[in-house]
């Protein structure tokens, strides 16, 4: 899940523009690839800073996002739904080409070669299509049952949607012009001197939030956003087998894209629901049962659940308590697989609390009894080991 951004940058909600600027050339500084080479972990913070940082330096992204959080922003972020944001790494990149080496190379290129590395690419090129819509996580309950066999549930789910009233575009009449402030390149640069030579800060444009283009006659239901928080419908099917913590992604059920932006992804998280009666191992489930003593050492029937309705059971005679009893094709199915798991049966002895009188007596008398008394059998057993000893060393 994202952080927030006041966090990424390490800033209160009511930071300045000021604060909020000085603690991203901090971090962007030190978690900068070139000073951390072949460590994802900075290069993942690092652009987790920018996209923090090119929402909260724009006045509108900022206001949206302190009102609605992740959702509010959309993809205005650039996140993309990937991991980690999905800001263009040579847009990302580009704002420091020139951070510790004073200057462009002599090329003309980036110093660093990042445009070879990630491809190239532009803020023109990214906003022609829309910005992509950000990805949505949802938590799915599902019992052991549901689990078992595969489910498809109907779930209604809260997200940005396209506007209607502007067909996402965010003008009523679908008129655009290139921005004034960037000329179309969707970024603007400052440039300062310091000891260390000429630091170039690139940003998102303010005036188009880095798409290049500006919206004439913006749809006054969206804002000139093209998207809205609406309420949808969505089946996900499920299927058996499925553990706790697994996930299923559902392509472009997620975030619409502002102004025509691809939507996003919807994600489905597992979370499974503790059962009552089964306790659950892979594909097999296990079911615990308190069988009385006589019925173990005689044998019995006995009637047990499953997960597809009770079944019939036999205990043998003379079953030792903790003996498992397999019940073949009563558990889950498999993810990969049309076969099923086995539900096993756990025996224990019943061991009653409250006894009458005349239960007392009676197991007064089963105790005088030489083959009910483990006693007599340890006996035995201890005489034909010495037994076998003697012959052994004689």
């Amino acid at each position: 899940m994202k952080r927030e951004y006041y966090e990424v940058l390490g800033v209160g909600r009511t930071a300045t523009k000021d604060e909020i600027k000085k603690a991203y050339r901090k971090l962007a500084l030190q978690f900068h690839p070139d000073k951390n080479p072949d460590n994802k972990d900075a290069e993942e913070h690092f652009k987790e800073v920018n996209e923090a940082y090119e929402v909260l330096s724009n006045d509108d992204k900022r206001r949206r996002y302190d009102q609605y959080g992740h959702a509010g922003v959309g993809s205005s972020a650039a996140s993309g739904g990937q991991p980690g944001g999905g800001a263009d790494l040579n847009d990302i990149f580009s704002a420091f080409n020139d951070m510790f080496s004073g200057g462009r190379n002599r090329g003309g290129g980036s110093p660093f070669g990042f445009e070879d590395a990630f491809g190239g690419g532009s803020r023109r090129g990214r906003a022609s299509g829309g910005i992509p819509g950000t990805d949505l996580k949802i938590r799915l309950k599902l019992t052991l049952e549901e689990i078992a066999k595969g489910v498809e549930k109907t779930l209604k789910i809260k997200k940005q949607v396209t506007c209607k009233e502007c067909n996402g575009s965010g003008s009523k009449t679908g008129a655009t012009e290139n921005c004034s402030t960037c000329h179309g390149s969707g970024e603007v640069r400052q440039v300062s001197k310091t000891m260390f030579g000429q630091f170039v800060n690139v940003t998102a444009c303010p005036t188009c939030g880095g798409e290049g283009r500006i919206i004439k006659d913006r749809c006054p239901a969206c804002y000139g956003e093209g998207i809205k928080l609406g309420e949808v419908t969505v089946k996900v099917a499920v299927p058996s087998g499925v553990e706790n913590g697994n996930y299923l992604t559902l392509r472009g059920q997620g975030n619409s894209g502002p102004r025509g932006g691809a939507a996003g992804d919807l994600i489905v998280v597992i979370e499974e629901i503790p059962h009552e009666f089964f306790s659950r191992n892979g594909d097999d489930v296990i079911y615990s049962l308190a069988v009385s003593f006589p019925d173990l050492v005689l044998g019995t029937k006995v009637e047990v659940p499953t997960l597809d309705g009770a079944v019939k059971l036999t205990i043998p005679p003379a079953t030792q308590p903790e003996t498992m009893l397999r019940i073949a094709g009563h558990g889950i199915g498999h993810l990969r697989g049309s076969a099923r798991g086995d539900q096993f049966v756990k025996v224990n002895v019943f061991v009653p609390k409250d006894l009458s009188h005349q239960d007392r007596e009676l197991l007064k008398e089963m105790q005088k009894s030489a083959g009910i008394s483990p006693s007599a059998h340890n006996d035995r057993n201890a005489k034909s080991f010495f037994e076998k000893a003697r012959d052994i060393f004689s």
